[in-house]
């Protein structure tokens, strides 16, 4: 997360106990478009502990449907958006499974 990120107010979903600081892996997928947002989602939640969170940085307005229709397809929670100072939105995603 870069300094001018970390001060950004959740957006979205509520936000509220939302660990942002203590996602265990943020993958940055500005500059992609879809579906390779939803795909680095995909291949990267592996990464992330069960009960985990995973950050995700895109900036394709697509994003914005995908991740949270990803979500619910994979039975994992988007836990909060917001949008990032230096471009793009980020989405918190919990890994349940």
């Amino acid at each position: 997360m870069t300094p001018s990120d970390a001060g950004t107010s959740a957006a979205g979903h509520s936000g509220h106990g939302a660990a942002w600081d203590g996602a265990q892996l943020t993958v940055d997928a500005r500059g992609h478009r879809c579906p390779l947002p939803v795909i680095e989602l995909a291949r990267r939640i592996r990464e992330v502990d069960v009960n985990a969170d995973l950050q995700l940085w895109a900036d394709d307005p697509a994003a914005a449907y995908d991740i949270p229709a990803w979500c619910r397809m994979r039975a994992n929670t988007l836990v909060a958006t917001r949008e990032l100072a230096s471009g793009g939105t980020a989405y918190l995603v919990r890994r349940c499974s």
